[in-house]
């Protein structure tokens, strides 16, 4: 009789991939609004579309000069904070970060 250890391979099926990325996590997006007068309202349109991935919401109109900044607490999916930051990127004058937590 061989002596040694067991080898198990196991499969994961293409669905677990695509599962994580569905997961919710929390995770922050943080804004910085070069003109608050002009793009404070799409910014505002933007974050009321996407209200139910929101948690928590901060801002500091005016913060240094006519630069304002807004931090948000979400529980979104990779997908969901994709879509809501893509939005967010795509203006004009609007600086996003953003990150999720690891589980």
């Amino acid at each position: 009789m061989k002596s040694g250890k067991n080898l198990f391979l196991v499969l994961i099926p293409d669905t677990f991939y695509l599962d994580t990325q569905k997961m919710k996590r929390l995770g922050f997006v943080g804004i910085i609004i070069d003109d608050r007068e002009k793009s404070a309202g799409v910014v505002n349109e933007i974050l009321s579309q996407h209200a139910e991935l929101i948690l928590a919401r901060t801002g500091l109109p005016n913060a240094k000069g006519n630069t304002s900044i807004i931090t948000l607490v979400i529980d979104a999916t990779t997908d969901e904070l994709g879509i809501l930051t893509g939005k967010l990127g795509n203006i004009s004058g609007i600086s996003v970060k953003s990150g999720l937590a690891k589980k």
